[in-house]
């Protein structure tokens, strides 16, 4: 029987860092409060550019609460047997669910900028404005907020293997996610302001356009990352290679089947079977492979094989 306990936790986003954590919740409820302010500011003057801002404030806020809901989910569950190789997929369907939502959320705003291009709306200018600054004055904060601690941590994140270390990822791909909103703040300020000034009104669904389609691609993106985690796709081709070379370089092993599929975001399980003359405990082929760190899980079936026909 196998203990899965070694790995099945293993993958866990390593929020046991406190200091990094609560940055990271004081700027999740930053941005949290402004999104929803500029989307209903949005709504209520007219304005698709700060919509879109809101919203894409939105992208990432979701992003971040369904990696906070999962890991708990996932380290809940993480012994359950229900679970065939562990919870090490909750995180993955999270980012592929909140992809399709924010990718249904875009497109229905493209639309309705492009309805907005032909049909302008009057838009309350120094109200959208003043509602813009603060969404970049938020942004910028919570920016310094976020650098401030990699400052800190950068020198330690050298020493550690990138596994270990993945609070310091999350921190960082939270900073690029603030600094994208800074931008598209700074891109309805500006849209807002020459159309307060010189009247060009069809720049704010403009920017709505430009919103939806960035939120459209970080959707794109992150169904295509998680995909084929769901669908057990195989590994790559030159690594499962390495590995039939390896075993199949000892002795008269050959391999009749093999797959290599990721049960969380960065581990593999393995099921190999090998056909062979001199049959050898598990645990020797298990040794061949130990270089190979990306495999987590691996099973192996070895059918030994009496008569000349195996070559």
């Amino acid at each position: 029987m196998h203990s899965l306990d070694n790995w099945t936790h293993s993958h866990k986003y390593n929020l046991d860092n406190n200091k990094a954590k609560k940055r990271t919740y004081y700027v999740l409820i930053l941005t949290a409060i402004t999104m929803v302010i500029e989307i209903v500011a949005g709504t209520i003057y007219g304005s698709m550019a700060l919509l879109a801002d809101g919203w894409h404030m939105g992208t990432h806020v979701t992003a971040f609460m369904i990696t906070i809901f999962a890991y708990s989910y996932a380290k809940k569950y993480e012994n359950d047997d229900r679970y065939s190789f562990g919870t090490g997929k909750v995180n993955v369907l999270a980012g592929f669910t909140s992809a399709i939502a924010l990718g249904i959320v875009a497109l229905l705003m493209i639309i309705e900028s492009i309805f907005r291009l032909y049909e302008p709306q009057s838009i309350h200018f120094n109200e959208a404005i003043l509602v813009a600054v603060i969404g970049l004055v938020v942004n910028v904060a919570s920016m310094f907020i976020l650098h401030d601690h990699e400052h800190h941590h950068h020198g330690e994140e050298h020493h550690e293997h990138h596994h270990e270390h993945h609070h310091d990822h999350n921190i960082k791909a939270a900073y690029f996610h603030v600094l994208a909103d800074a931008l598209t703040s700074l891109f309805a300020i500006f849209a807002l302001l020459l159309g307060k000034y010189y009247g060009w009104n069809w720049l704010d669904p403009v920017m709505g356009i430009v919103g939806g389609i960035i939120i459209t691609k970080w959707s794109i993106g992150l169904v295509k990352e998680t995909s084929p985690i769901l669908l057990d796709e195989n590994i790559n081709k030159k690594y499962q290679e390495k590995i039939k070379e390896k075993i199949e370089n000892d002795s008269d092993n050959l391999i009749s089947d093999i797959h290599i599929w990721k049960v969380s975001a960065n581990h593999y399980a393995a099921i190999i079977s090998i056909v062979t003359h001199s049959a050898k405990p598990t645990d020797y082929y298990k040794e061949l492979l130990q270089d190979f760190h990306k495999l987590s899980h691996i099973t192996i079936e070895v059918n030994e094989c009496q008569n000349e026909e195996c070559k």
